[in-house]
């Protein structure tokens, strides 16, 4: 059974950026790459560093996949399933998303 959880409202989160939203006990970093409602959702802790930084990390683009680096030792994670690029055990927890009446919402 799907539970689907509202974080926060779409306008909360500028084109082209991320911002860290607490579900239940879990930080997770909420990236809306262009200014439509596409929003992607990844565990907010970053495995090399073991701290909360990915909602700060940079948004590109690689061989056509949209990816976040790591602000602190860059390492990249792919938005849409949370592979990393530089090491597969490294690869960390993404959520469905979706936007009901222009609010984020994520599948635990």
């Amino acid at each position: 059974m799907s539970q689907w959880l509202t974080l926060c409202s779409i306008e909360q989160i500028l084109p082209g950026c991320g911002v860290c939203a607490l579900a239940g006990e879990q930080q997770v970093a909420l990236f809306r790459p262009r200014a439509d409602e596409h929003v992607f959702a990844l565990s907010n802790i970053d495995p090399f560093a073991q701290a909360s930084v990915l909602s700060r990390g940079i948004i590109a683009e690689h061989q056509g996949e949209l990816w976040v680096a790591s602000p602190l030792k860059k390492q990249h994670f792919r938005l849409t399933d949370g592979l990393c690029m530089e090491d597969e055990s490294h690869s960390i927890t993404a959520y469905p998303t979706r936007v009901r009446d222009g609010n984020v919402q994520i599948n635990l």
